[in-house]
């Protein structure tokens, strides 16, 4: 008997706290607005930022209420409510739909905080404002919910789902949308309106590839989505050639501001193009140090998710923050009728709405006290027109976040349309009123919508979409003094490989700090002649501008690589084109060639002059010194080194360069040999032979014949060899000239034209040598001095052709062939025979007249 009492007394008990808990926390910490149906949506919105208040939030601790401290007014977002009016409103007039029923809401604020909203979820769930956990305490409400909407962070719809889906309420998120949205609720998550994010990226890439802008800053908010965005959009920039200037992370408002002031300045004062991802209330810590500092003058690319046109601290309302700035919206169509709802809604129409006090307050200035504030009210009501307000605080425009929760209220009264239709045919209607179905039952209706939902796998979206198109909004002033979002261009995904994109620049303005197109770069281009080389440490849209190496071109702006010319092409001076090249060679009309030949035809006529001279004085002792058939010979040879150097001019060919080097080097073999045989003639005639010898006479001129011989058919037979092997042959040269193609004759085998030289050379030392050694015999007729002076010339003029030949390049190489022969002739022609020539002609009566050889 006592056991049954005390467990009667422990009901009573557990009721009476119930009531206590229901009716004892009626204090409105948090109201909402509510208007009654059949059936009942919830809404969960976010109209300010504030500081938040996390003393008893559920009541179980009385505190003294302390009001909030504003942030920011979000007058903007209250078009967000009055959506889901607009829709609730609009269905309810359509009798079809709901047969005959009505459809109610319930709305919360809940100011961006995750607690607020877990609250508000707990109070649409209890129908009491503070909630209590587990309890219902106005079944009226309660049991007619049916779904929420809300948030519009993806932080604020993830604290709704983790009370919701613990009772399988529907929530259909107006957040933009987020992969990760849900994935951490165990049970149900919430409905997403999905959108192609491969098309936001594209867009995004499509409009900085238009305008060039390769060097770009990034800012994200820190966090999953923005974590997400900074990898998929960075991959494609790369991919299609564009750079990262920076990449920022805004924190969250209110925490504290790590922001480095100077590293902060200056990344946004050298970048230009500033790509934003985020929404208005993530961004907001960005926006704040933007209006705390100078304006940089940057262009922004974003999406509607934020609205660039709110300006939520005070500034210089004169000046655009974000002017000039292009964001990308997904195309809806306009909501028929709402623009003129919204012009129809007063505060006296809706006398029951909590929030249209403050946001009414921010719009026209109207002070208020409370309950007083309807009485001074009057000082609004000629104003009282949101269609007056200016774009930073009002839009007349369908937002995007308005039109999904519009499109939400319209997939729920669907769902509810779908259940009904099901009892309808079940003729459950004749037994009575029916009770609002279970929330449960329009998940299988909602999926099989347009709304996505995320699961811990994958995302799931129940209707893919074909296309994807987005609207490009320029944010512009315009002359009548207010600001607009202009749309300028469309963007239209359907893949990879078919996409639309067009944009009218002319109307598009770019703010106060640009009156053109602005650049981002983070190098100027590289114009035609030079190509980029990349800088150490910074990405490859930085670089210096080289000029192209001799040889190359670059046709093109900013190329990586020059191009070589053909070999048949030079590079112009600016090296931006290739140019034909003209064949060149040492030719008669060139003034060189005009020379030589000159001088090889001025040389071998007074060679031919004193070989006539010596013929006319043949008796003369003179002459007749050291063999005068030698010193014949020696002329004729010179005549003919003179003669072949003109084979050197011209065009080469077979023949001429075959002829060439073998006529060069048997006619100088054949001089310097009889050079050799004069000398040796000397000696002996001096030191070996007695006066008036004939025989031994006889002898030394046929050892001098054989020396001139011997020492000639060796050259005949090295050059014999040489063409008998790898012989001279017409090459063409396109290196050696800038813009020539040098005809030349390659000389075959380099090691046998250097031993026709170095046999020469043999033969010139021979004789130095030997005239050396002859230089103090008696001075009469005595040629020993005048030869060694003669080969030392020829040997120094020889020495000094090889370093001359091989750095020689073109046409030079030829022509210091040519001066050696001439050079070298002349040396041999001047050093032996003028003297002579001196003696015969200016002192004839002093010509001793004993004779040397009979």
């Amino acid at each position: 008997m006592k056991l049954l009492i005390a467990f009667s007394l422990l009901i009573v008990l557990i009721v009476f706290q119930e009531q206590i808990s229901c009716f004892s926390l009626s204090k409105p910490a948090s109201p909402g607005y509510y208007q009654d149906g059949d059936f009942v949506i919830g809404g969960i919105f976010s109209l300010r930022v504030t500081a938040g208040d996390t003393r008893s939030r559920f009541g179980f601790k009385d505190t003294i209420y302390i009001p909030e401290y504003v942030y920011v007014d979000l007058t903007k977002h209250y078009q967000h409510i009055l959506a889901m009016v607009f829709a609730i409103e609009k269905i309810n007039k359509d009798t079809n739909i709901l047969f005959n029923m009505s459809l109610g809401f319930y709305l919360f604020n809940v100011d961006f905080i995750d607690m607020k909203a877990v609250e508000s979820s707990m109070a649409l769930l209890s129908g009491q404002s503070p909630p209590v956990p587990n309890y219902s305490c106005r079944p009226e409400k309660t049991d007619k919910l049916v779904a929420v909407i809300g948030g519009i962070s993806t932080g604020i719809s993830t604290q709704i789902s983790r009370v919701l889906s613990l009772y399988n309420v529907p929530q259909i998120s107006y957040a933009p949308f987020d992969q990760s949205l849900g994935t951490g609720v165990q049970l149900q998550s919430p409905y997403q309106f999905p959108v192609h994010t491969t098309a936001l990226y594209q867009g995004i890439i499509q409009l900085l590839l238009y305008f060039s802008w390769v060097w770009v800053g990034l800012v994200v908010p820190d966090d999953v989505r923005g974590e997400l965005f900074l990898r998929d959009i960075t991959e494609e920039m790369n991919n299609h050639g564009l750079c990262v200037a920076f990449a920022e992370k805004v924190p969250e408002f209110p925490a504290k501001d790590t922001v480095n002031r100077e590293l902060f300045m200056e990344r946004f004062t050298l970048t230009r193009v500033i790509v934003a991802f985020g929404d208005t209330y993530s961004l907001l810590r960005f926006v704040y140090n933007i209006f705390c500092n100078t304006p940089f003058g940057n262009v922004w690319v974003t999406t509607s998710d934020w609205d660039i046109t709110t300006l939520p601290f005070q500034q210089n309302l004169g000046y655009t923050y974000f002017g000039g700035g292009l964001s990308f919206s997904v195309h809806t169509d306009e909501i028929l009728g709402f623009k003129d709802f919204l012009r129809s809604v007063q505060p006296r129409k809706y006398p029951q709405d909590i929030f249209i006090q403050d946001v009414w307050s921010n719009l026209f200035e109207c002070p208020y006290l409370d309950q007083h504030w309807i009485r001074e009210l009057s000082q609004c009501e000629q104003n009282g027109n949101l269609s007056t307000r200016p774009l930073h605080l009002w839009d007349m425009n369908t937002s995007p976040s308005s039109y999904k929760i519009h499109a939400a209220v319209y997939a729920v009264a669907q769902a509810l349309h779908e259940e009904l239709s099901l009892i309808v045919e079940g003729d459950l209607l004749n037994k009575g009123i029916p009770r609002a179905p279970l929330p449960g039952k329009l998940h299988p209706f909602l999926q099989n919508g347009q709304l996505g939902r995320s699961t811990n796998e994958e995302t799931v979206v129940n209707k893919e979409v074909s296309a994807t198109k987005l609207d490009i909004f320029n944010y512009q002033s315009l002359q009548s003094g207010t600001k607009a979002q202009v749309k300028v261009g469309e963007f239209v995904f359907e893949s990879h490989s078919v996409q639309h994109f067009s944009l009218n620049d002319e109307l598009i303005t770019w703010g106060e700090h640009h009156s053109q197109t602005p650049f981002a770069v983070c190098s100027q281009s590289c114009t035609l002649g030079f190509r980029k080389s990349p800088v150490e440490g910074k990405p490859f849209c930085c670089f210096d501008c080289l000029p192209c190496p001799d040889g190359e071109i670059a046709n093109e702006t900013d190329m990586d690589q020059c191009i070589k010319c053909p070999e048949d092409q030079y590079p112009n001076k600016q090296r931006n084109q290739c140019l034909p090249k003209i064949t060149a060679f040492l030719s008669c009309e060139d003034p060189l060639g005009a020379v030589f030949i000159s001088l090889a035809i001025s040389f071998s006529a007074f060679s031919a002059m004193i070989l006539g001279l010596f013929i006319c004085y043949r008796d003369t002792p003179i002459v007749r010194a050291n063999n005068r058939n030698l010193s014949y010979l020696l002329l004729v040879s010179l005549m003919l080194c003179f003669f072949c150097s003109l084979i050197f001019i011209g065009q080469p060919r077979t023949v001429t360069c075959v002829l060439r080097q073998t006529i060069f080097g048997v006619v100088f073999s054949v001089a310097v040999s009889t050079i050799l045989a004069k000398t040796f003639i000397v000696v002996v005639a001096f030191k070996a032979i007695k006066p008036g010898s004939t025989l031994q006479t006889w002898m030394v001129t046929r050892v001098s014949n054989a020396i001139v011989f011997c020492g000639s058919i060796i050259q005949v037979c090295i050059c014999t060899v040489w063409l008998g092997t790898y012989p001279p042959f017409p090459d063409v040269d396109v290196q050696s000239e800038f813009g020539q193609i040098i005809l030349w004759c390659n000389e075959g085998s380099t090691l046998a034209f250097y031993c026709v030289l170095g046999y020469l050379g043999f033969l010139a030392s021979l004789s130095l040598l030997i005239a050396f050694l002859a230089r103090s015999l008696p001075n009469s007729f005595n040629e020993a001095k005048t030869i060694t002076f003669s080969m030392l010339v020829f040997c120094s003029v020889w020495i000094s052709f090889v370093p001359a030949y091989l750095s020689s390049k073109g046409k030079t190489v030829v022509a210091v062939e040519i001066l050696a022969i001439l050079a070298s002739s002349a040396g041999l022609l001047g050093c032996i025979f003028l003297p002579k020539c001196f003696v015969i002609l200016l002192r004839s009566d002093d010509l001793p007249k004993k004779k040397f050889f009979k």
